[in-house]
């Protein structure tokens, strides 16, 4: 399914959309940081769109507070109206129009309490949006905080990680510790070879060997001063 998605959508967009799915369902983002970075800016983003979102209809909530709210004022003031008018009709002996003027007035105060809870309740909830919005709005830029955070973080992961990659590639202490290694070995069986070739000797037959070659070289300088005098003798006659 992972090779299918980066077929599909290429290898970053890929990665994005499988590590965003492996959260959502409590799975552990693929490991990297670069991975887990886009993953978490395109969550950022995402939430970016909900209190914009959030913002328009908050906007919208409070241009129709202010509709209902200027519609009850107006209320108010038409119903002093109509009681002013009926008071001057009366005044004026105009009983019928006074009726008339009154009739209104009553069924104006009437639906004034319900207008007035009507206005209350949608000043209650324009303010508890108000309040959500600044709070997300606040969440946001933490958010947003925490994903430079975040960036910063995983450009000094990958820097420590290529330190770390340079490191190992031109470390030569395994090749130190092969080459000690060899050279024990090899002074061990030097050490083992000359030890075994001296118990290997016999003492006595040493000895012989010895007194056989002083005996040898003995008779070769006899026998080559017999060669000297021979031939001095030689060259008197």
């Amino acid at each position: 399914m992972k090779k299918v998605m980066y077929w599909l959508m290429g290898e970053k967009a890929g990665r994005t959309i499988v590590g965003t799915w492996n959260w959502l369902w409590g799975m552990p983002v693929e490991s990297g940081g670069k991975v887990a970075v886009a993953v978490a800016e395109e969550s950022l983003q995402s939430m970016q769109e909900s209190v914009q979102k959030l913002a328009v209809a908050v906007a919208m909530q409070e241009g129709s507070y202010k509709t209902a709210k200027n519609k009850y004022e107006a209320k108010i003031k038409e119903l002093q109206t109509l009681e002013q008018q009926a008071n001057i009709a009366q005044r004026s002996g105009n009983a019928e129009a006074a009726r008339m003027a009154m009739t209104k007035a009553i069924q104006t105060e009437q639906i004034l309490p319900k207008l007035e809870e009507m206005v209350k309740q949608a000043e209650t909830s324009v303010n508890a949006s108000k309040d959500k919005l600044n709070r997300e709005r606040m969440k946001l830029e933490s958010y947003k905080a925490d994903m430079q955070n975040m960036k910063d973080m995983s450009e000094v992961n990958e820097a420590l990680a290529m330190i770390a990659k340079v490191n190992n590639e031109f470390d030569i202490g395994s090749a130190k510790s092969d080459f000690e290694k060899a050279k024990s070995a090899v002074e061990r069986r030097n050490f083992k070879t000359g030890a075994l070739a001296e118990i290997s000797e016999n003492p006595t037959e040493k000895l012989q060997a010895e007194i056989e070659r002083m005996t040898v070289d003995d008779e070769v300088s006899r026998r080559l001063q017999m060669l000297t005098e021979s031939n001095t003798e030689k060259l008197s006659e």
